[in-house]
């Protein structure tokens, strides 16, 4: 009893241990590892995200005459709202949880009635958390309207700084002249002395590094200038000796001669910053003027390229405009003197910023810069580029002429009258939106003419498509309908940013309209996203094309070196691409973020609809899995199926191919080669026996034509030998005696062949030995009188009658000839 009682004591002191850790256990363990963190980890982002906002929002303060910083800042705030919304959405899982958890402890007890302290206790931790996860997301949204007013707050101020620099006047006048006098010789000696120290630094110290620099950007360019002439010089290089081009000849040389000129210049003057910077060869000073400079170098080249290729003053065959080529070298030279004076404008605005130079030193600048080119383009307005019949000139269309001379008369007046911003605008959308947009359009218009039936195979492109890859008329036009849409969206993607750039907008504005696009939108509870779908396409395609080169691979390396029978390779071959393009059809749907369980109530009226209308589809798609796996036959066997007999040329998941000795081709639902009896001559191989049924005269010697029989028999060169040919005396026949040869050969493909060398060896063999080989004589057919009708009375009754009016009109001709009068003569 006494050693009883310690034990007693002892496990009850174990009991109260885990009656007073079981709450705790059990709080323990309705939360799951990592909850708190979750909530600690996204109260430290929003936090984080906060004092990035509190930083923007003082550096809004500071640059609010900036639109590069203005843009910057913006979309740092859009990061922001990006990361809120992750965060956001970082709660959902645990908030989801917590919400389940507590409907399954269900409402709290009645007033004054108990409730377990476990249950009790993990209800008021599950309240706590939850209230915890509130109030972090009120504060993220606050944040967030926070985020929203100030990227609209940035938006009206980028406007109105926009506006303020286009209506801003400027007092033209003669203090101001006197100004700009003053300011030009000292503003111009500061130039000379600081490129002419940088110079010295250069050939003193970074003359290697500079000519390295140098050397490596010609490199550049005539790499992709030369190579692209080696490769693609016919198609976008004119020929002087091809007197009438196509228009597509044309727009494709215009076009791709104006891209790989300019793009070998962009990479020329690109490269050479780039090492120039990497080689510590520029000042902070030079840097600022040399980028504006080489972006000059660019525009000017650009436009003279582009004029040149439209124009073709040299060439008049190739010109895109019928214009006269005095008046094409006129145009070419104004077009050319506009863009130069815009960029001596835009340089030297820049150079005189680096230089901290007087405003009026710029105000006159840009006064006298964009007179001229607003003259210039009213010059281009006057020129009268076309000539009629006669050899008249004649001007451009009135539309065109009246925009011209309006667009220059506006700049120049509005440069007299001190909008000097709204003059530089309007002179940079004639220069460089204008060559944009001609390009664009040069580029539609060869896309539209690429797009023409046949006129793609003119080209010399075309043609060298056509001889590589032996492909008919057809389908040159569908590669033809591919460039043509591959053409649009090229010109499109290139051509729209730039023409926004050269609008007021940014870098930065475009970047986050496509990010903002590329999110997508939500349409009830369906969230299109343009980057998921495309996302998925491109997971799809490379999913397919990768299916198609290892279907390639394993039909050509692997199962043709290993000898395996064709028919084998081409169900194999069948059976991986089907296989490939679902698991590229999944990975694509996983890609676009397509949720699949959305889907749940079409896949259930899909299934209805197998059970009812598409139940033979579904039957023909399992047959044919079936044939391709048990192989029956294969691609290349002679198949007997029903009343139709010939080769099978392809087996499809609902149908198969097959193709009659005469040509025919057969599509057989592949449930019918399934539940029908199908005779194959070349399931295990191609040995198979050939008969042949040959009649003898019974006034013949029947033995002498059973030897030579046999002997023919046996000397055909494709007869085997094991089992040898054998004649078979089959019957008496009514006519004749009845023989038939056997001849097993080793394809039975070849049965024709064999059975047409038989019947003419036996026909010169018993011709030879007088055996005759009787047929059915056929009676002459002598001429009968014909048959006496089988209905007597109807026939005598129609001859009565035709006698009758026979009569009639015999006595109705001598009646008239009685009445005629004689004739007076």
């Amino acid at each position: 009893m006494r050693s009883s009682l310690p034990k007693f004591r002892f496990a009850a002191f174990v009991a109260w241990i885990l009656l007073l850790a079981l709450p705790q256990w059990a709080l323990a363990q309705s939360q799951p590892s990592g909850a708190s963190d979750i909530v600690t980890q996204q109260r430290t982002a929003i936090s984080s995200l906060s004092q990035r906002t509190d930083d923007a929002q003082k550096k809004i303060e500071i640059g609010q005459e900036d639109d590069n910083r203005l843009v910057e800042i913006r979309l740092l705030l859009e990061q922001v709202e990006r990361d809120l919304i992750a965060a956001s959405v970082a709660f959902r899982p645990r908030l989801a949880e917590i919400n389940d958890r507590i409907q399954q402890l269900g409402p709290p007890p009645a007033d004054g009635a108990a409730e377990p302290d476990v249950i009790a206790a993990e209800r008021l931790s599950l309240s706590e958390e939850k209230a915890e996860i509130n109030a972090a997301l009120g504060v993220a949204e606050n944040l967030s309207i926070r985020v929203n007013n100030l990227i609209n707050q940035l938006t009206e101020m980028r406007r109105e700084l926009f506006t303020r620099q286009l209506t801003k006047r400027y007092d033209i006048g003669s203090e101001m002249l006197g100004e700009v006098g003053a300011a030009v010789h000292s503003e111009t000696q500061k130039l000379y002395y600081a490129v002419s120290s940088w110079l010295r630094f250069v050939i003193r110290f970074k003359l290697p590094s500079f000519l390295a620099a140098t050397f490596f950007a010609v490199a550049a360019a005539a790499l992709l200038l030369i190579g692209g002439r080696r490769a693609f010089g016919q198609y976008y290089t004119p020929d002087p000796a091809q007197l009438a081009p196509t228009y597509l000849s044309r727009l494709s040389v215009a076009f791709w001669s104006t891209f790989m000129r300019s793009a070998a210049m962009a990479v020329f003057l690109g490269v050479a910053y780039f090492f120039y910077d990497y080689f510590a060869v520029l000042r902070d000073d030079i840097r600022e003027m040399l980028v504006p400079l080489l972006y000059v170098i660019g525009v000017v080249f650009f436009v003279y390229t582009l004029a040149v290729a439209v124009l073709s003053p040299r060439l008049p065959n190739w010109r895109l405009i019928p214009v006269e080529t005095r008046a094409a070298r006129r145009l070419v030279f104004l077009v050319l003197a506009t863009a130069v004076f815009t960029g001596i404008d835009s340089f030297l605005t820049a150079v005189y910023r680096t230089l901290g130079s007087p405003l009026s030193l710029t105000v006159g600048e840009s006064l006298i810069a964009t007179v001229i080119t607003g003259g210039l383009v009213i010059l281009i307005g006057l020129i009268k580029p076309y000539a009629d019949p006669a050899g008249r000139p004649i001007g451009w269309p009135r539309w065109l002429r009246a925009f011209l001379c309006i667009v220059g008369a506006v700049t120049v007046i509005a440069a007299l009258l001190g909008y000097i911003g709204l003059a530089r605008f309007l002179a940079q959308q004639i220069v460089i939106t204008g060559a944009i947009l001609a390009t664009m359009y040069i580029g539609f218009l060869s896309a539209r003419a690429v797009a023409e039936e046949g006129a793609f195979g003119r080209t010399a492109f075309g043609a060298r498509i056509q001889r590589r890859f032996k492909v008919d008329e057809t389908a040159l036009d569908q590669i033809a309908l591919v460039l043509s849409v591959a053409i649009n969206v090229l010109v499109a993607v290139v051509g729209l940013p730039l023409i926004l750039l050269q609008a007021g907008f940014k870098f930065g504005d475009i970047r986050a309209w496509v990010l903002k696009a590329l999110e997508g939108f939500q349409v009830g509870s369906f969230t299109f996203s343009p980057a998921g779908i495309l996302s998925g396409l491109v997971v799809f395609v490379v999913g397919y094309l990768l299916t198609r080169w290892f279907q390639g691979w394993l039909d050509g390396s692997v199962m043709a070196r290993g000898r395996v029978d064709l028919g084998v390779r081409n169900s194999i071959r069948t059976v991986v691409g089907y296989a490939g393009i679902a698991v590229a059809v999944l990975l694509g749907i996983s890609a676009a973020g397509l949720d699949l369980s959305s889907l749940a109530l079409i896949a259930g009226g899909l299934s209805l609809g197998i059970g009812f209308g598409l139940q033979n589809i579904v039957s023909n798609f399992v047959s044919g899995l079936i044939l391709l796996i048990e192989r029956p036959f294969k691609s290349g066997d002679w198949i007997v199926a029903g009343d139709v007999s010939g080769t099978v040329k392809k087996i499809s998941v609902r149908a198969t191919e097959i193709e009659t000795f005469q040509r025919q081709s057969v599509i057989l639902p592949n449930s019918q080669l399934i539940n029908a009896a199908v005779g194959n001559w070349t399931l295990k191989n191609r040995i198979g026996r050939v008969d042949i049924r040959v009649n003898v005269a019974y006034d013949s010697d029947a033995t002498r034509a059973y030897e030579l029989m046999v002997d023919i028999a046996r000397a055909h060169p494709k007869a085997l030998r094991n089992p040898e040919p054998f004649v078979q005396f089959v019957n008496f026949g009514p006519a004749a005696l009845e023989f038939e040869i056997r001849i097993t050969i080793a394809d039975i493909l070849e049965g024709g062949i064999v059975q047409n060398d038989v019947r003419f060896a036996v026909l010169d063999a018993f011709q030879k030995e007088g055996i005759a080989i009787p047929s059915t004589a056929r009676a002459p057919d002598p001429e009968r009188p014909p048959a006496w009708p089988a209905d007597d009375e109807k026939a005598e009754a129609e001859h009565v009658a035709a006698v009758e009016q026979k009569q009639q009109r015999d006595a109705e001709a001598a009646k008239g000839r009685r009445k005629r009068k004689p004739d007076p003569s």
